[in-house]
């Protein structure tokens, strides 16, 4: 059983492609998904991956973290730790945490993510391309390919860059990585 923040993901994503008039036989065109894949999601049967979601995000043409603020109850000027949402990818254990969401009127948001050792994760296109990106490593060793050009990133690196093409994030066997990702 999932739990709430998970059906309310669900729901969310079956709004968003019935807002469309989409079937879930184009779904899966826009997002490379299988129908069967889409229809347990939206079901609420599995939580959606990292990928899966970005997938999403990217034929939906919104940031995940808009997604992910699109399922949250309420907009609080203040985030306390204990109220700052964090998703977990049941795939590869990837965690992202939402320090600062987004809201109506701020144009930035601050995640706090930890990408587990020997993991990869790739999105195949933005979901919202030209949106400026500030990755800092707090921990760990990262490998961001950004357009095809890899940064190998460690403990207080930074990484500037606008979303425009692919990404990957990979992690070696010997550690994972923690890092804060800045959006505006």
């Amino acid at each position: 059983m999932l739990d709430d923040l998970s059906n309310r993901l669900a729901n969310r994503l079956s709004e968003l492609r019935q807002s469309r008039g989409w079937s879930l036989d184009q779904l899966t065109e826009h997002s490379g998904i299988s129908r069967a894949t889409l229809s347990r999601m939206e079901k609420g049967d599995v939580s959606p991956t990292a990928e899966s979601l970005g997938r999403l995000c990217a034929a939906y043409g919104l940031p995940m973290s808009r997604l992910l603020m699109m399922v949250e109850d309420s907009f609080d000027p203040k985030v306390p730790f204990e109220r700052q949402i964090e998703w977990r990818d049941p795939e590869t254990g990837f965690t992202r945490r939402s320090v600062s969401p987004p809201a109506a009127g701020l144009s930035g948001e601050v995640l706090e993510c930890h990408l587990p050792p020997e993991t990869t994760i790739s999105y195949d296109a933005p979901p919202k391309p030209g949106q400026e990106h500030h990755l800092i490593v707090l921990d760990g060793v990262l490998t961001l390919t950004v357009d095809g050009t890899p940064h190998m990133l460690s403990g207080g690196d930074c990484l500037r860059y606008h979303l425009s093409g692919p990404t990957r994030f990979e992690t070696n066997a010997g550690r994972g990585a923690r890092y804060i990702l800045v959006l505006i």
